[in-house]
């Protein structure tokens, strides 16, 4: 699959998220279908990276009662912010895509109503947030990728370490992604974070870090979409930078028309392990319908779609992935970690802290 069928299907998902965006506006009386409580239609409220395919979707909508409308909120780091501010009257019944670097904002908030699945994976038990008030759906590592066939037209090496990045060979080169804005960038933040500490990186620190990819020339992006799409020179849209933040699957989906390599790669050693999640919101108009969509996606065929359609790992590792990932879109073996109480404690000085570093 190529870069710009990947964007396609991207907008493709925003535009379907503009019209049930209008209907879960409206205020119709519940017509007496699948749920008394709330009607025959379940509100999604995800990220604008939501995909299923259409056959996955109708078997929920023909076995359970419910039509499933979509809220696309933009990225999810500002997913999340929606969903704090309209607590308790919000404009979905579920939502799809909050991530373990924004969890805590969102528990917090009291933004959420548990539920735990009966069918949930064993694997993906331990994952599960909030005493049940968020659900693992799946996981990817957050990575550094490159544009291979970039560095091999110039003969140059290509970076292997955090480390590397800020080197002057790479100069101009790398585009990151927003923390506040973008949970991939929030991520990544994370990782370096992880990795250096205060007193990493020569004394300098996690800030000291990113102070010396701005040196550097960094340039920094909203969003991964514009991030990947806009600067990656990978990506085949004219991007110029051959750096830049994105994931560990990202490189599956750029193999080569022989089949026995990728135009990208993933630095394996760059990586933070990000979780998506699921939740009933609280308030919601039809939450019976909320916890039978939650009840599917975490059921063997909705999580046996997430490879193809997100590009990340279904959270039950009993589903059989595509073949080519095993070859093309490993995850770490040791991703960078910070504690989800440290992020939770710690997530707004930080994010003042990385402003401050990068200067905005």
């Amino acid at each position: 699959m190529t870069a710009k069928s990947l964007r396609a299907r991207a907008a493709a998902v925003v535009a379907v998220g503009l019209l049930p965006a209008l209907a879960a506006c409206s205020s119709g009386t519940p017509s007496g279908g699948a749920s008394p409580s709330g009607g025959d239609t379940v509100t999604l409220v995800t990220h604008d990276s939501w995909a299923v395919s259409d056959d996955v979707i109708a078997k929920f909508e023909q076995e359970s009662g419910f039509t499933v409308k979509q809220v696309a909120m933009g990225d999810a780091g500002t997913l999340a912010n929606q969903v704090v501010l309209t607590q308790g009257s919000p404009v979905g019944d579920l939502v799809f895509g909050i991530d373990n670097t924004f969890a805590s904002r969102v528990i917090d908030a009291g933004a959420l109503e548990p539920h735990v699945p009966a069918g949930l994976a064993e694997s993906a038990t331990p994952l599960v947030l909030g005493d049940g008030a968020l659900i693992p759906i799946d996981l990817g590592d957050v990575c550094v990728n490159t544009d291979v066939a970039w560095f091999q037209e110039r003969g140059l090496a290509e970076p292997e370490t955090l480390e590397d990045l800020a080197k002057p060979e790479f100069k101009d080169l790398m585009v990151a992604l927003n923390p506040a804005s973008s949970s991939p960038g929030m991520a990544f933040m994370l990782a370096t974070i992880g990795a250096f500490g205060d007193d990493g990186f020569g004394g300098q620190g996690w800030t000291g870090y990113w102070e010396a990819l701005k040196a550097n020339g960094l340039k920094v992006a909203d969003s991964w979409e514009d991030g990947y799409y806009t600067e990656f020179s990978g990506a085949g849209e004219g991007g110029t930078r051959p750096i830049v933040v994105s994931y560990s699957t990202s490189p599956a989906f750029t193999v080569t028309d022989d089949g026995t390599a990728t135009t990208t790669r993933a630095l394996l050693g760059t990586c933070f392990r990000q979780v998506e999640f699921a939740g009933v919101l609280a308030g919601a108009q039809n939450p019976e319908g909320a916890r039978a969509l939650l009840d599917f996606l975490v059921s063997q065929p909705f999580q046996a779609d997430i490879p193809g359609q997100m590009y990340m790992y279904p959270a039950d590792s009993s589903v059989e992935l595509p073949a080519e990932w095993t070859q093309f879109a490993p995850l770490s073996d040791a991703p960078f970690e910070v504690d989800p109480a440290d992020i939770a404690a710690n997530r707004d000085a930080w994010l003042d802290q990385w402003t401050a570093a990068v200067g905005g």
